[in-house]
């Protein structure tokens, strides 16, 4: 017998590594059924959702949106109270040196480029539209600092002209968390809620994900176990 120095070891075993669950590839008649069902459930957890940025008219609207991005909705309803009050209009925005909306809105973060934008926004819509805010997506596109999200959120909000769906963080993570998008941009992540969601629906659905994300379809971990939607869903990261 040799020294057990000198045996030749035995390789360990490789523990089997668990797959993750990938999602199913929906047959167009079993998605619409889904849909309808993720559609009920959403309005019966949310039935009055609506935007949560404070705002008195489409204007205040439009620049707390543009605050809104890469800041949260509450830092920003912290914010506007004050910014209104000192400026209550797109004509006292579009007076404004840049230096000193900096300096309100500093605490919202990329200031400096969130006061280039809303005052170029006040400007134009002071020039080109009397003052008042555009009530057509291709006109919204115009302003600076305005994309299809934010333009989606004013004309949906403010004056209900479904012209398309909200896709914010939120939106995007959980159309592809429930297989109704794998868009890589948030535009393509649009155009397959469209298809999928009725236009009646575009504007509450945005406003019903969005606080479906807040509260329970989180990023990092979902609260599976409190979804009301758990059984129509099979994305890899459950955590039930």
């Amino acid at each position: 017998m040799r020294p057990a120095a000198l045996r030749k070891a035995k390789p360990a075993k490789k523990k089997p590594v668990a797959k993750k669950k990938l999602a199913t590839k929906k047959t167009p008649g079993a998605q619409d059924a889904r849909v309808k069902k993720i559609l009920a459930q959403l309005k019966k957890k949310y039935p009055d959702a609506r935007c949560a940025l404070n705002h008195n008219n489409a204007f205040q609207l439009l620049v707390a949106t543009i605050l809104s991005a890469q800041c949260t909705d509450v830092r920003v309803n912290k914010v506007t109270p004050a910014l209104f009050a000192k400026y209550p209009g797109p004509r006292d925005f579009a007076r404004l040196d840049q230096k000193v909306l900096e300096q309100d809105i500093r605490s919202t973060g990329f200031f400096r480029n969130k006061a280039k934008n809303i005052i170029g926004a006040a400007k134009k819509i002071v020039e080109d539209f009397k003052g008042k805010v555009p009530q057509s997506m291709d006109e919204m596109l115009i302003l600076p600092g305005v994309a299809r999200k934010t333009a989606n959120v004013v004309l949906g909000t403010w004056f209900e002209i479904p012209t398309g769906v909200v896709v914010d963080t939120h939106v995007f993570r959980i159309a592809h968390r429930l297989n109704l998008s794998d868009g890589k941009t948030p535009e393509k992540v649009e155009d397959d809620l469209k298809r999928l969601v009725p236009k009646r629906r575009w504007v509450s659905f945005g406003h019903q994900v969005i606080l479906f994300g807040r509260e329970i379809c989180q990023a990092r971990k979902p609260l599976c176990m409190e979804c009301p939607i758990e059984r129509l869903c099979d994305a890899p990261d459950k955590t039930v």
